[in-house]
């Protein structure tokens, strides 16, 4: 008796073994704030080697060409577009105008460690401008584009895993990567049924041109190494397998989640 296509039975031994989805990017086009450094340039890059049409943003011109310039030597596509994500008005014309695109990395944020009592007004407003308000302009361009094009899509939002816990002399850091998680989840739940997908990575201290000065703290270092079970703070590269892989095919039953790439800090 010949087996029907709703068969239980393989038709060969091939057909029986599941096929592990692609991490492949090809033909998808991808969006990256903050990219002109650090995490923000490293996701671009790993997009870019999986086959995404990149879109580097941020506010330096300088930085934003000279990393275009560099992906486009390993065989990379990308190019830039020059914007203060801020500026609900300009994202919104700019962003739409470019789009749509599958895959978007909210990486731009900032912070500035203080004890509460010495954060001003000034403070507050601009990191919740940039580490909050900013994440919600992009991703609103981006959700708008994708339902029009009916495509679906993954919106990777870079949190931290202050996102999860709290810390000292991070109150206002904390308070902004708490919204970004409350953001993921309940956007997560709005667009699911367009498939977009939402979610987070939470990297703990990670080398950069930002955190340098922090380090050269031999006391501050050791607090924090001590705190990571790895005994170590993280590299750029070490956040680049997590933004391909929620990107891509292989995590197409993910969202509304919280990838944590923090060497073990939130585990006790």
């Amino acid at each position: 008796m010949t087996a029907s296509k709703h068969s239980v039975y393989p038709v060969s031994a091939e057909e029986a073994l599941p096929r592990t989805p692609s991490f492949r990017l090809d033909g998808r086009k991808a969006l990256v704030t903050g990219a002109g450094r650090g995490i923000g340039l490293a996701a671009a890059v790993a997009l870019a080697e999986s086959g995404a049409s990149v879109t580097l943003v941020a506010r330096s011109e300088n930085e934003l060409k000279a990393a275009c310039e560099a992906i486009s030597g390993i065989g990379g596509n990308a190019d830039y577009l020059v914007l203060d994500v801020t500026n609900s008005e300009e994202v919104s014309r700019q962003v739409e105008a470019k789009g749509p695109f599958q895959i978007l990395v909210n990486c731009a944020g900032m912070n500035r460690p203080k004890e509460l009592v010495e954060v001003t007004d000034e403070d507050i407003d601009a990191i919740l401008a940039l580490n909050v308000k900013a994440g919600f302009y992009v991703a609103r361009s981006v959700v708008k584009g994708l339902i029009s094009a009916g495509l679906p899509g993954s919106i990777i939002n870079v949190s931290s895993q202050m996102g999860l816990v709290g810390s000292p002399r991070r109150t206002l850091y904390c308070a902004s990567k708490h919204a970004v998680e409350g953001m993921t989840k309940a956007l997560a739940w709005e667009t699911g049924r367009y498939g977009i997908r939402v979610n987070t990575v939470c990297p703990t201290f990670i080398e950069t041109a930002l955190t340098e000065g922090m380090f050269k703290d031999e006391i501050f270092r050791d607090w924090v190494t001590s705190r990571i079970a790895l005994g170590r703070v993280g590299r750029t590269d070490e956040t680049m397998g997590a933004i391909v892989f929620l990107a891509s095919d292989a995590s197409s039953l993910v969202t509304g989640s919280a990838l944590m790439l923090d060497g073990g800090w939130t585990a006790v």
